[in-house]
């Protein structure tokens, strides 16, 4: 099997790269935007053209979630046209898809966990924009699979872990907030899902929810990398009115992981299991 993945540098992508080594029958091409514009319709369809693809995985995002309220311009292109334009060529070659998308297609004020079926009501450009990709994957390709992630961490890039990792040894206390809720997502787990899907005998299209197990609040989640690192930082709880930010965090992210579960026959790591894996990962670097 021949598989494009797009967004090779993210967390999710380079994770990916790293796992693509236990699949030597497959031959994985990793792109970004240096060596695809996926916004260039010209550039796309002239690639999938050239290539043979069977499965496009689709990892690329505009995520500066707050950078998307002044720059909606740009985040519609890479969250909504590059979706579109990558559904539309890989249904032209016969390929399927699978497609990440993001707890923000909600409005965040449930108090049960997210099913795939629940309305959807995004509050702010970046989750506007990326529900709007959704919906250009699944009008572009039928043969789409659609995975909503939330609160995304991994040894690469720059993420929640890692900053609080850099944060806790410059100084003795901080504060973090505690009444927004979700589940810490180890972006490893969530690209082993995705080639467990890629590899499955039945491809099931539709949307499916995908995070780590458990729940926890952002000050939890400090306090657990804290513990986990041993990192001697105070952590103190706050309220999200003490960090205004140009974009609404949503309060409740906790995502419903059934049908993924039952479908593929995931097993899904308890949140904090993976994040001592993922710490122990980061010492040794």
């Amino acid at each position: 099997m021949k598989i494009l993945i797009t967004g090779a540098y993210g967390q999710l992508g380079n994770e990916l790269k790293v796992l693509s080594k236990n699949y030597p029958k497959w031959e994985f091409v990793f792109t970004d935007v240096d060596s695809l514009d996926i916004t260039d319709e010209d550039q796309v369809k002239s690639y999938f053209a050239d290539n043979n693809f069977e499965l496009v995985i689709n990892c690329a995002a505009y995520t500066a979630v707050d950078k998307a309220e002044s720059d909606f311009e740009t985040a519609q292109k890479v969250n909504a046209l590059a979706p579109k334009l990558l559904a539309k060529y890989s249904k032209a070659v016969g390929a399927k898809l699978i497609h990440v998308s993001t707890d923000y297609v909600f409005a965040g004020d449930a108090h049960l966990p997210y099913e795939e079926t629940d309305v959807v009501a995004p509050n702010g450009a970046y989750g506007k924009t990326k529900l709007e990709g959704e919906q250009n994957c699944r009008a572009e390709n039928p043969e789409t699979v659609i995975i909503r992630t939330a609160w995304l961490y991994s040894t690469f890039g720059n993420n929640f872990v890692k900053t609080m990792l850099r944060l806790g040894k410059e100084r003795g206390e901080l504060g973090v907030v505690f009444d927004q809720v979700g589940s810490p997502t180890y972006a490893a787990d969530l690209a082993e899902a995705i080639l467990e899907i890629a590899e499955s005998k039945e491809f099931v299209p539709g949307v499916y929810h995908y995070s780590n197990e458990g729940v926890a609040s952002w000050y939890d989640f400090a306090l657990a990398i804290f513990e986990l690192s041993g990192v001697d930082c105070k952590v103190k709880p706050v309220l999200s009115e003490n960090f205004p930010t140009p974009a609404k965090r949503p309060a409740y992210s906790v995502l419903n992981k059934a049908k993924i579960k039952e479908t593929y026959h995931l097993e899904v790591p308890y949140w904090r299991d993976s994040l001592k894996i993922c710490i122990k990962h980061l010492e040794r670097e």
